[in-house]
């Protein structure tokens, strides 16, 4: 399974999210730091889930992170837009 894919299989299971986006956007980084051939070093996640409902940013960004858990430490950048 690729990184994209547990990122994927992740959130699906922990926000059922009406709208999921994940886009391994690495090879625009590369030359730049973290970057590794053959990708998946760089995402980019559009999230959107009534489970975000009344929590802040932070809060959202911490869910996403700890639904994640050990896939962070393995890629390099990731970008959030979490809406609810």
């Amino acid at each position: 399974m690729t990184v994209t894919d547990e990122i994927r299989t992740r959130l699906q299971a922990a926000f059922d999210p009406r709208e999921l986006e994940v886009v391994d956007d690495s090879e625009s980084h590369r030359g730049h730091a973290g970057f590794q051939e053959g990708g998946e070093s760089h995402f980019n996640v559009r999230i959107r889930s009534s489970a975000f409902q009344g929590q802040s940013r932070v809060a959202r960004h911490r869910a996403v992170h700890k639904a994640l858990g050990d896939i962070v430490p393995r890629i390099h950048a990731l970008a959030l837009d979490i809406d609810d």
